[in-house]
């Protein structure tokens, strides 16, 4: 699984980085960002998920 944030759709409430440290962060303006390609190690395919779920504006795909 891969992850990616639509940077047209984050408002950075930084719940992605909140709930998934290991697959996000944030810049320096707080808007999440992907850490390194976006690929998700299967033991952290749980956590993708709910970040997305959790996501106000929908802006995480998972792929």
């Amino acid at each position: 699984m891969k992850v990616r944030i639509d940077p047209e759709r984050c408002q950075g409430h930084g719940r992605c980085h909140d709930l998934a440290p290991g697959l996000f962060t944030e810049d320096e303006e707080g808007y999440g960002q992907v850490v390194g390609d976006g690929t998700t190690p299967p033991d952290e395919e749980h956590v993708a998920r709910l970040a997305a779920s959790n996501c106000p504006e929908r802006a995480i795909d998972l792929l």
